[in-house]
């Protein structure tokens, strides 16, 4: 029973992990008929990533092992709704082919940064990366569910291209790789030894 509690923040990432081939099986095999259980899905993905931070900071378990787990999970995952988005609305994908190329760039070269300079994957949970889920999550259930783009999609997009501008400063900025940096700016806190007031909420 112990372990089986210990477990539970690793068996809520692994849960969001395992929707993401499902979630593309769906777009791609059964298509808009799928459309009211991807939303389910999603909803549930993002329960789980709520649940498994919670969990890990009441039982102490918060790792930096469990926080790269857990950032990994969460590109994966919404990953798969970009692309099942694109399987069920290629019209409208390949309309907004430039600024999605664009993230997706900004998103690898974070990724090359933190690689090179730290030998490492990136891990920063920062806040203005929260805000871009909480939009992916109303621009994908506008799309979904209600077979609309329009300001949702572009404010997704925004956000999008702001938070990686953000992460892409915290990777350059700090000294030596952590998790959980809240913006830019605590990066820069960092390298030059300060300490600032983690806020326990933000980095779930």
């Amino acid at each position: 029973m112990i372990a089986l509690i210990i477990n539970i923040p690793t068996g809520l990432i692994l849960f969001r992990l395992l929707l993401a081939p499902i979630i593309l099986i769906l777009a791609l095999y059964v298509g808009e008929s799928a459309k009211p259980l991807l939303l389910v899905l999603m909803y549930l993905g993002l329960l789980s990533d709520i649940l498994d931070g919670i969990i890990a900071r009441k039982m102490n378990l918060s790792t930096a092992k469990l926080r790269r787990m857990d950032s990994q999970t969460d590109m994966v995952f919404w990953l798969s709704f970009g692309i099942s988005s694109w399987i069920l609305y290629p019209e409208l994908m390949h309309d907004n082919i430039i600024p999605i190329w664009i993230i997706l760039g900004m998103e690898a070269t974070v990724y090359a940064i933190s690689l090179i300079k730290f030998k490492r994957e990136t891990c920063t949970h920062a806040f203005l990366s929260k805000i871009w889920g909480v939009s992916l999550l109303v621009a994908f259930t506008s799309l979904i569910g209600f077979n609309h783009a329009g300001l949702p999609f572009m404010i997704a997009i925004i956000l999008g291209l702001i938070s990686h501008i953000d992460r892409i400063l915290i990777t350059l900025i700090l000294p030596v790789w952590t998790h959980d940096i809240p913006s830019a700016y605590h990066a820069f806190l960092i390298r030059k030894g300060k300490d600032f007031k983690r806020n326990r909420f933000l980095n779930g």
